[in-house]
């Protein structure tokens, strides 16, 4: 009889919350949380808002703060701009960035998900409160939907799912703002449709696209969609924070009687946690994959221990290890150091993005051609050189030795011009004396100059005749 109740106890293993055991789905009637945490999230969620609705609006020397337009391979980071050339970098900065989720993770579990994912902050922040608004809390929901069709189910779900496509429409002009840019926007709004057919079906289908998620798909974007609500199983291990049920304390469940004592543990058994948990788990079984750490199950509970005058605190945030041993969670040395190799991370990334320079040069000896002999005392060899211009005015640009005899003949004009966040091009040569070359291959370095000012340089080999 013990090993089939343990088997019962253990059946949410092999199961989905909100699945049932023909495979369909069982929809989340969350309940509205209530308490401290909700109350912070809530404050956050208005600045997470602000800052979604008010970046696009915000430029830096004209150019946009944040843009990411993959149909041109041009991005934006903080006001500086990213060519195709430099995807290393952004390359380098991915990994980074998951090295950093990584170290993240493993301290402080999903912390991520609950506080500051956008698809939990418009879920859960926005939508949500909408149905609460116009349909009640989870209970009148659920009783909204087993009703038959009448006025009043008719007008609550009519105006919902209106006010729900209105939101993803305003939603989806906003995230292509970061895709093409506000100005852009502005014209794709104010002017015909029929001038801006591709931007205006864009905006349709994000509006779908995000409706459907808000509306529809909800929690199965985090329990079956997001791979980082995947990961999380072989990134967090028994020291990593999470909300977690105490179960030491909490075990067996039930209500005592007058003659009773401590025959039961703190919970109830009242599934308060569960009622407004929004992936539907019940958090007391243990970690699951499912729980995004939204901590509305910590409200729910320490509002029932106040009202059955026992301490907060039946689920909190704490890591396995501390439930286990009835210790308090601490800042351990482990977390410390995760701490600092995050700093490390974004020092380095921050690094990346500040060093990179607005120029960027190629400059190769034209394939094909070896030296030229140019009289009795020099030497000459042809080159090209490629420029990319990140910045937001047109640069001449000049080319000179920076060490040593010898002088540079650019073919055609003296410099090479480089169109404002554009592309430039030539050819020129380099001529030597004799005396200076000892070898078969000499090493050189080039400025390119702006005026007086130097912008970069580069290094490039000339070729010259043996044993000179």
């Amino acid at each position: 009889m013990a090993h089939i109740q343990e088997k019962s106890r253990e059946k949410y293993r092999d199961t989905l919350a909100t699945l049932d055991e023909q495979g369909k789905r069982k929809w989340v009637y969350a309940y509205k949380p209530k308490g401290k945490f909700y109350r912070i999230r809530t404050w956050l969620s208005w600045l997470y808002f602000t800052a979604f609705f008010g970046l696009p609006f915000i430029k830096v020397n004209d150019r946009p703060l944040f843009l990411f337009d993959v149909t041109q391979a041009k991005f934006i980071l903080f006001g500086k701009v990213f060519w195709p050339q430099d995807f290393f970098i952004l390359g380098l900065g991915m990994v980074t960035f998951i090295f950093f989720i990584i170290l993240f993770t493993a301290a402080f579990g999903r912390l991520f998900c609950g506080w500051a994912c956008p698809q939990t902050n418009f879920l859960e922040m926005m939508f949500r409160k909408v149905e609460f608004f116009i349909e009640g809390d989870g209970n009148r929901q659920k009783m909204l939907d087993r009703q038959p069709w009448n006025r009043e189910k008719l007008f609550k779900k009519t105006s919902k799912h209106l006010v729900f496509f209105g939101l993803s429409f305003v939603i989806a002009n906003f995230f292509l703002a970061y895709i093409i840019g506000i100005d852009q926007l502005e014209k794709i709004i104010t002017e015909p449709v029929s001038q801006h057919l591709v931007g205006f079906s864009a905006i349709l289908v994000f509006s779908g696209a995000f409706y459907g998620v808000f509306a529809f798909f909800r929690d199965q974007v985090c329990t079956q969609v997001c791979p980082y609500g995947r990961l999380q199983g072989v990134l967090l291990d028994k020291n990593s924070m999470v909300v977690a049920y105490d179960y030491k304390r909490g075990e067996p469940r039930g209500i005592a009687r007058k003659n009773e004592h401590d025959v039961f543990g703190d919970c109830i058994d009242c599934f308060s946690c569960v009622k407004v948990c929004p992936t539907g788990i019940d958090i007391r079984n243990g970690v699951q994959m499912e729980c995004v750490n939204c901590t509305a199950c910590i409200d729910a509970c320490d509002s029932i221990m106040d009202k059955v005058g026992k301490p907060r605190g039946l689920i909190r945030y704490a890591s396995e290890n501390s439930i286990e041993n009835a210790e308090p969670l601490k800042f351990t040395t482990r977390m410390k150091a995760y701490t600092g190799l995050c700093g490390i991370v974004v020092l380095i990334l921050s690094a990346i993005l500040i060093t990179r320079k607005d120029i960027d040069a190629t400059v190769m000896r034209t394939p094909g051609i070896l030296y030229q002999e140019r009289g009795n005392d020099s030497i000459s060899n042809l080159y090209n050189i490629k420029l990319s211009n990140k910045t937001l005015k047109q640069i001449p640009l000049t080319i000179r030795l920076s060490d040593g005899a010898g002088k540079i003949e650019v073919i055609g004009k003296p410099y090479i011009t480089v169109a404002t966040e554009g592309q430039g091009s030539g050819s020129f040569f380099i001529v030597l004396p004799k005396t200076r070359l000892s070898e078969r291959k000499t090493e050189l370095k080039l400025g390119l100059y702006e005026g007086d000012k130097e912008l970069m340089h580069v290094n490039t080999v000339f070729l010259g005749p043996v044993n000179h």
